[in-house]
């Protein structure tokens, strides 16, 4: 069956596969893993597949049509977030327009945790998958090329007859499923440039794998482990993940890094140090990044720096521990600031993500934090509201307390496709949560000893300086706006000021001209 894998045409380098979908201010453009992970089960069950990244590549909606209308796909795949659902179904429509034939099935977060909502946008959408689709694709074709009963088929929604259908959930892919896929490395490089993909924090070039789904802890505002891929953790084999780092080595000798783009690849510290000794004991040199919990140990980290490791992408989140326990974190303050001096130590860079707007969030909170996250001073920093999806925990506190300003999906972006705030709460308004964190960027980023520090790692280690120059080219124009140091001297002049009853409370972000 020719199968079309397609991260549809949207805005240029938009990135589904984020955990907060958007075009990056740091020029960050995400692989599309999960589609690639599908990409490659149908292959090796005998399928014929083109997979698309879109928005990556730069094809338009015209493009994308013509080659839909000169290949004639029997099964079209596309990947959909809420940012862009809207959009997506305006392409189903158009696609199936010229390519009626042929049956469409829509993937991703969104439409995993509003399946009927979704399926009854537009008639053009056939089916909707919930969770993991690399076999839940893989079985619909198969029961579409030998007409069997759609019923068998685990995880998908469907219209039959007027009516709604849901067969039973698939169970979660366990560690040998996982060590049957192709490596994605390798569909990466006949299906995409490898070149189109970039991390501000991560060497480039870079390849992005996975080596494990889903994530044993409760953060209530993360979207994969609540919709996708499932809270509890099941892993690729240390050998498997070992033989695709040799892969890679071998078949892409000009990749500079790996990121492993696990929710956490720490929380298994034993297989992190088995596969930090695999690595070891086949001597291979590459240098690689992770997603980590800031409770790595020292001894751990030793193992991770002896095999390759030279950052780790860490959610700090808050500085306050009350908001840690509201969003159900499961970090301590002083356990953070304890694993900030191991890194030091490990000699690993760090990633630091700072949210704001969480459960409990204040204007002296968020001060707090920025002030903190100067404290902890990791290598590189981000500063985001709370983007809130649906089938998350964040999302349904937020719509419990009439905190969203909008539910049209359209709205999750600017008009530039940027991140937009579409969280009020009773304490932050969405205008002083994106002040907020545009203070807290220059506040980080414009420290003479920041800077001092970052052209010291540039000339003392040549390998960052491409990717410290590639992200700082592209966010530098959202550091320095003409009017950043007029701004900068009002905002230090801002006083705090006790709040009186039955008055609006003064945002401490807001800029006077």
């Amino acid at each position: 069956m020719k199968v079309l894998m397609l991260s549809p045409p949207f805005l240029y380098r938009f990135s589904r596969t984020s955990r907060s979908p958007a075009i990056s201010k740091g020029g960050c453009v995400y692989y599309p893993i999960w589609l690639g992970y599908a990409t490659g089960v149908m292959e090796k069950a005998g399928h014929e597949v083109k997979l698309i990244d879109a928005p990556a590549n730069g094809m338009t909606q015209d493009d994308v049509i013509k080659l839909v209308e000169e290949w004639k796909p029997e099964l079209m795949v596309l990947d959909t977030v809420t940012a862009s659902f809207k959009n997506d179904v305006k392409v189903a429509d158009a696609l199936k327009k010229v390519n009626p034939n042929s049956k469409l099935i829509m993937v991703g977060t969104h439409v995993s945790a509003l399946p009927e909502e979704c399926l009854k946008t537009s008639n053009s959408i056939d089916f909707i998958a919930r969770g993991e689709y690399d076999h839940t694709i893989r079985d619909l074709a198969d029961a579409l090329e030998n007409n069997k009963p759609l019923g068998k088929v685990l995880g998908i929604t469907y219209s039959e007859k007027g009516e709604t259908k849901f067969t039973p959930n698939r169970t979660p892919l366990e560690e040998k499923e996982l060590d049957d896929m192709p490596f994605v490395s390798d569909v990466y490089n006949r299906h995409l440039k490898i070149r189109d993909y970039f991390y501000p924090s991560v060497l480039f070039p870079e390849v992005t794998i996975i080596t494990g789904r889903g994530c044993k802890f409760r953060c209530t505002f993360c979207k994969f482990p609540q919709t996708l891929t499932g809270q509890t953790y099941r892993a690729r084999s240390v050998k498997n993940v070992v033989d695709e780092f040799e892969w890679i080595t071998k078949n892409l000798p000009y990749v500079k890094d790996i990121m492993i783009e696990d929710d956490t690849l720490t929380q298994d510290k034993e297989r992190m140090v088995e596969i930090a000794k695999e690595i070891i004991k086949r001597k291979i040199k590459i240098a690689w990044t992770c997603n980590a919990r800031a409770d790595v140990d020292l001894e751990t980290m030793q193992w991770m720096k002896k095999a390759g490791c030279r950052l780790l992408c860490v959610g700090f989140e808050s500085s306050n521990q009350q908001i840690l326990n509201n969003i159900k974190k499961g970090t301590v303050i002083s356990r953070i600031e304890q694993f900030m001096v191991d890194t030091k130590k490990a000699k690993l860079l760090v990633h630091g993500c700072f949210m704001l707007g969480n459960n409990g969030e204040t204007k002296e909170t968020i001060k707090a934090t920025v002030e903190w996250a100067k404290k902890l001073d990791p290598d590189t920093a981000q500063f985001f509201p709370l983007m809130l999806y649906p089938g998350t925990t964040a999302y349904k506190w937020a719509v419990d307390n009439d905190f969203l300003k909008t539910k049209n999906w359209e709205d999750w972006l600017t008009p530039e496709g940027t991140h937009n705030t579409i969280l009020s709460t009773d304490k932050l308004t969405a205008k002083e949560l994106v002040e907020g964190c545009d203070w807290g960027r220059k506040e980080f980023y414009m420290r003479p000893s920041y800077v001092l520090g970052r052209l010291k790692v540039a000339i003392t280690q040549p390998r960052e300086a491409r990717r410290l120059l590639m992200g700082g080219r592209t966010f530098m124009k959202y550091l320095l706006d003409i009017d950043f140091w007029k701004k900068s001297a009002a905002m230090k002049q801002v006083k705090e000021e006790p709040e009186q009853s039955g008055t609006a409370p003064k945002p401490i972000f807001k800029i006077t001209q």
